[in-house]
């Protein structure tokens, strides 16, 4: 048997912005067992609801990630909507869409970058953000953040865009979204990218179901689950399918996000011609009611989030519970690293697209 050492790795390292931390035991340059640790960055977010009132948390569950910020104050939302049996205009159902949405594009490109910036392309690392940048000035422009959007609220939302500056949104999308092929095409085509992700980093289909993955994780292993199929805010009047790959490999993991960036914009064109002329928000009355509870699922960037909501009768809510998708997928990027090298270990980690700010909340 060959002497085994431990290698830490993390919570700082060149190639990962998260602060994750893991032991490496290794046998050579072969990684045999990957352990996690978590705890480095816990802020209490959870027990603010003891303090902040219902409508205030919205802020806060908005910062429980920067880059999901929209999706995580849209989970928040649509919890104490269903708590206090609101009913939301279809306008604002769209609105969270597009928003959603574009929350999803300039995540998935974030991601593309930092994983081209991993594997050497510092290149394709700077244009994927050139590009990203360009989305963000649509989403400053129509909510008046650049990451925070700051526009969902509970009743709907806080912001309208008006139907002539849904069009031009339209014209200018359609330029972010031809830049965007040029760059997706790279990571899709390019044989130097393949050789370095395919093949590593693999997930079966059975452990991916057994282990509670989620997201492009998931997807990549051939399992088509998306939360979004459940039809809330107005998915269910939109035409699409989950993107799936069968390899279960970091190269399908890329694949699934670069085709998810595609299908976002094709959701947000949708969006825009479908939406209708109603009021953005309805008057909120009142608290959410002793002992009422929700259960809410929507998909971020990253994979599913879960909201758990319970109120007390008082402005404050008696619970605020959130499982992020990252947290459901360190257990499955464990069982990817055994038996990868230990040069593959930053791309295996990146590719589950870490957020552990979401993890330790």
């Amino acid at each position: 048997m060959a002497q085994r050492t431990i290698v830490p790795f993390g919570p700082q390292h060149p190639v990962l912005p998260e602060p994750i931390h893991l032991d490496l035991v290794m046998e050579d340059e072969t990684v045999v067992e990957a352990i996690p640790s978590i705890g480095f960055i816990h802020r209490g977010l959870e027990k603010l609801a003891e303090t902040k009132d219902f409508q205030e948390m919205t802020y806060v569950a908005e910062r429980i990630c920067g880059i999901c910020s929209f999706i995580h104050g849209q989970g928040y939302c649509q919890a104490v909507e269903d708590l206090m049996n609101l009913q939301v205009p279809q306008r604002a159902k769209y609105l969270r869409v597009i928003w959603g949405e574009m929350s999803r594009i300039h995540s998935h490109l974030l991601w593309l970058g930092l994983a081209a910036d991993a594997f050497g392309f510092e290149s394709l690392f700077m244009h994927s953000w050139r590009v990203r940048e360009k989305l963000l000035d649509i989403v400053e422009e129509t909510t008046g953040g650049r990451v925070i959007f700051g526009s969902c609220k509970v009743g709907g939302v806080r912001r309208n865009i008006e139907n002539e500056k849904l069009k031009s949104i339209t014209l200018e999308l359609k330029n972010i979204e031809k830049m965007s092929r040029e760059i997706t095409e790279v990571f899709e085509k390019d044989g130097s990218v393949k050789r370095r992700l395919a093949g590593t980093g693999v997930l079966s289909k059975d452990d991916a179901y057994a282990l509670g993955a989620v997201g492009p994780m998931l997807r990549a292993t051939g399992i088509a689950s998306d939360t979004r199929k459940r039809g809330y805010a107005a998915y269910g009047e939109l035409s699409w399918e989950p993107v799936v790959e069968t390899a279960g490999d970091c190269y399908a993991r890329c694949l699934v996000r670069a085709r998810e960036v595609y299908q976002a914009f094709d959701l947000i064109y949708q969006a825009i011609d479908k939406i209708p002329d109603t009021e953005i928000d309805v008057k909120v009355v009142g608290n959410p009611p002793a002992g009422s509870e929700s259960f809410m699922r929507l998909e971020q960037p990253r994979g599913e989030v879960v909201y758990y909501l319970k109120g007390s009768g008082t402005k404050f809510l008696q619970r605020f519970r959130v499982r992020t998708p990252t947290f459901a997928n360190i257990a499955p990027m464990v069982v990817a690293l055994k038996g990868c090298q230990l040069a593959d270990v930053p791309n295996i980690v990146l590719t589950i697209d870490p957020c552990i700010s979401c993890t330790e909340r």
